[in-house]
């Protein structure tokens, strides 16, 4: 139920939207196999870190970019992962008629240019970690067109993913049926109808700093050490 006056607004805080998107949460199939929780945007970091704990799985985050159209810079009509993987909007891209040469090639310089560098600020340089056989689980703070998602999803394919399954708090409606039709399970507090904007359904939204988030990729990392040194113990 909305939580105040505003009929569009389901959560208080990024902490509240955590609680009821893990309520939501196959949690004893994740912790009874190895699961591995990726946020996909760095928005999702926050969402991903509160899923693994409280299913006991690894966590990762998948670096993407978005690709803009030539003659709108807010415009996202493709999207390009670290594992190089491209997804396009075919229906933004035929509108405008947009050359797929030029979303491969911007694609190229995204990665070389955002995506490299985005690995080395939140991993060192690390590779993402193994994927093959595992359960996993990609996060995000909210879906709109599904681009982010879609690439991420060819990503962990790629990487040999036994089961992908999809959770964030909230989505628009469309496109959780076509992400349904595509993996393994969506999960998700509410789905919306005519999605508009984040912000919008939250009482209180606050951006998360890159200080935040790659204080949680640094403490997931440590976790994971802990974890592994105990196992060789």
């Amino acid at each position: 139920m909305p939580i105040d006056s505003n009929s569009n607004t389901y959560f208080e805080n990024r902490e509240d939207a955590a609680v009821k998107l893990i309520d939501a949460l196959p949690l004893e199939l994740l912790k009874n196999n190895e699961t591995v929780v990726i946020g996909v945007s760095e928005g999702g970091v926050y969402f991903a870190d509160r899923i693994s704990r409280a299913a006991d799985a690894q966590m990762d985050i998948l670096l993407t970019e978005p690709i803009l159209a030539p003659n709108n810079s807010e415009l996202a009509i493709a999207m390009v992962s670290e594992t190089e993987e491209v997804v396009m909007h075919k229906a933004l891209i035929d509108s405008f008629g947009i050359n797929e040469d030029y979303v491969y090639n911007e694609a190229q310089r995204k990665y070389e240019e955002e995506v490299l560098t985005y690995i080395y600020k939140y991993r060192k340089g690390k590779d993402l970690i193994s994927l093959k056989g595992k359960y996993v689980v990609l996060v995000d703070e909210c879906i709109e067109t599904g681009l982010t998602m879609m690439v991420a999803l060819k990503s962990v394919i790629a990487r040999e993913a036994k089961n992908i399954y999809i959770a964030t708090p909230i989505l628009d409606r469309a496109v959780y049926r076509n992400l349904l039709s595509v993996c393994d399970g969506v999960f998700c507090s509410h789905k919306i109808q005519d999605y508009i904007s984040i912000e919008y359904y939250y009482k209180e939204f606050v951006p998360l700093a890159f200080e935040e988030i790659s204080g949680i990729v640094e403490q997931q990392e440590m976790r994971s050490t802990i974890t592994e040194t105990e196992i060789a113990e």
